[in-house]
């Protein structure tokens, strides 16, 4: 979006994202979209002059058709990759993501009518935390993250671009 904190030069992509962490009854909130073959986080860019905490309660509302309330910041992601997506593809990707810890309501029930920058149709997963690994779930932190308790800010950086160079 022309409003987002971010940018493509050549072949680069850098993104400056928020994102949440929506669990209810030891599921996590993922999403799915109509051409890709994985799952990603609740989130999206934050825009110009607004607050990341901002951003992620708005993204939130827009995907998930729900107004969910921040419980704490918990998880600062540098992460680069080499885009091989239907959206990122062929693009050397960095992206800042500010993940926000969300307050649960006690219901999975949501409200989404959700569609990517793109305008694919979004979908919303409930996916069991013990099972994560059978899904691809992007970030790739998450697996791992969320089989353990964390009372702090983490700061996780992911490298998973392939060629030797970087």
């Amino acid at each position: 979006m022309e409003h987002d904190c971010g940018f493509t030069k050549e072949d680069n992509w850098f993104r400056y994202r928020a994102a949440a962490i929506i669990i209810e009854d030891g599921c996590v909130l993922a999403v799915g979209n109509e051409k890709e073959n994985y799952f990603y986080s609740v989130g999206g860019g934050v825009h110009m002059n607004e607050k990341a905490e901002d951003a992620v309660v708005r993204e939130v509302l827009e995907e998930t058709g729900v107004q969910y309330q921040i419980d704490r910041l918990a998880v600062i992601h540098e992460n680069l990759w080499n885009g091989a997506g239907a959206y990122d593809k062929g693009l050397h990707c960095h992206e800042i993501a500010l993940y926000y810890l969300m307050k649960p309501r006690g219901t999975k029930e949501l409200n989404s009518n959700s569609y990517t920058r793109f305008n694919d149709k979004e979908t919303m997963h409930w996916i069991p935390i013990k099972e994560l690994n059978k899904y691809t779930v992007y970030p790739t932190f998450l697996k791992d993250y969320l089989l353990k308790s964390h009372t702090g800010i983490e700061h996780i950086i992911t490298d998973e671009r392939t060629s030797p160079n970087n």
